[in-house]
């Protein structure tokens, strides 16, 4: 079972930050499992709609990604790396329960996300600095230096 969904930057005055959704106690990015039919990238893109209202997303870097290892009843976790300029998240109704799935959201430097996240995906967090972090990720700063707070 493979579950879809990406790390989303955004640039602030402030530096690079990062989209966390809360279910409960724990701190994730938004994903969620593959529908019949999909491609792994077209359900990242459904899941990050449904789940924060985030339609407008680039991949820099392509379909660079990681799976985590299994999980939660076997269930394997696949990220990309996005980058957004919409700071406005929507925590909308799951189209299953009418619910919202996800009780907040934060925009986090890397260091405080690492703080919330469980292993799992501070694992996902350190991938994803590192890959911004190198020279292909280069573009991600747009003032032209890296931020890293």
């Amino acid at each position: 079972v493979m579950s879809c969904g990406a790390v989303i930057l955004r640039d602030t005055p402030d530096g690079l930050r990062v989209l966390m959704l809360r279910v409960f106690r724990h701190w994730d990015f938004p994903k969620g499992l593959m529908e019949a039919g999909e491609k792994p990238k077209q359900t990242a893109l459904r899941e990050i709609r449904e789940e924060s209202g985030i339609g407008e997303l680039e991949f820099p870097w392509g379909n660079v990604h990681i799976d985590t290892g299994p999980y939660s009843r076997g269930k394997v976790a696949r990220y990309y790396l996005a980058r957004t300029t919409v700071a406005k998240v929507e925590l909308l109704p799951s189209p299953d329960t009418g619910r919202p799935e996800h009780s907040e959201y934060r925009w986090l430097s890397f260091a405080q996300a690492r703080r919330l996240a469980a292993p799992r995906v501070a694992a996902v967090l350190d991938w994803a600095e590192s890959v911004v972090g190198a020279p292909s990720g280069a573009i991600i700063p747009r003032s032209g230096q890296a931020s890293r707070a």
